[in-house]
């Protein structure tokens, strides 16, 4: 039963990566979403989808009021990009830390943080650039691709918080948000 719900969520999966590719280039749809089980159901379903020994911590001050104006499978998709970043640069071992909080009246930090390896200076200036890569295979384009979902498409901000060289990484996304008043 178990094998059946995990290949329904699969099959729900390749369906947003459809919906994804054809959503770029063209102007997403946002729809008001609650801030913190948007978040929460994105970890929950990468969590399962990692190896096991990637231990995951979801930190959050939110309540249910707090909407965020989205695209929920280009947002769900930025996230994602940045946490298997954080699992690669783990190289699949260690501690993915995402938390959610209050930035101010109108705004939400989300902080993504790994204890991978951590990056130079040269590489933080470069991360977002397309075609740049610290990894063996790939293109480039997963930091690209989240630096325009979050800024383009949904008027937030994605950054560097803090890297350290043999600690690892925290990305913060700034996200506009607004109180549910229903």
């Amino acid at each position: 039963k178990e094998a059946i719900e995990e290949l329904e969520k699969d099959v729900v999966r390749l369906e947003t990566i459809t919906s994804r590719f054809s959503s770029i280039g063209s102007t997403p749809v946002l729809k008001d979403e609650k801030a913190f089980e948007t978040i929460a159901q994105a970890v929950k379903y990468l969590k399962t989808r990692m190896p096991q020994s990637v231990n995951f911590q979801f930190n959050s001050t939110l309540n249910d009021d707090f909407l965020i104006a989205i695209n929920k499978p280009l947002f769900d998709w930025a996230i994602e990009n940045i946490i298997k970043n954080g699992v690669d640069a783990m190289v699949g071992n260690g501690k993915i830390t995402v938390e959610l909080k209050e930035f101010d009246e109108q705004n939400l930090t989300l902080d993504i943080s790994d204890t991978g390896k951590g990056m130079t200076k040269k590489v933080q200036k470069n991360i977002f650039n397309p075609g740049f890569t610290t990894k063996q295979r790939g293109w480039g384009l997963g930091l690209t691709l989240t630096k325009r979902i979050i800024e383009n498409y949904h008027n937030g901000k994605v950054f560097i918080k803090s890297s350290e060289l043999g600690k690892g990484t925290t990305f913060r996304i700034l996200l506009n948000a607004t109180i549910n008043n229903a």
